[in-house]
């Protein structure tokens, strides 16, 4: 069963009409805010070129768990 979702609110305009293959493989500053300074300090502190590196760095991922934990009432 083919998935179709709009993902423009995520993406600087040039990126919107990109596959989720090229997306991930695309560079951080695809992601709207995402400026192409922010994306040299990503890549200097953590080596996060793409998107993809972004969605699997064990950091941010720690965050994110950390967050869905408060948000469900853990303690």
């Amino acid at each position: 069963m083919a998935v179709s979702v709009n993902l423009d609110s995520l993406l600087d305009k040039a990126w919107e009409s990109e596959s989720l293959d090229n997306i991930l493989k695309a560079p951080v500053a695809a992601l709207a805010g995402v400026s192409d300074g922010d994306a040299e300090l990503l890549k200097k502190a953590f080596n996060i070129t793409t998107v993809e590196d972004l969605g699997k760095n064990k950091y941010f991922k720690a965050a994110l768990a950390l967050v869905q934990l408060s948000e469900a009432g853990a303690k």
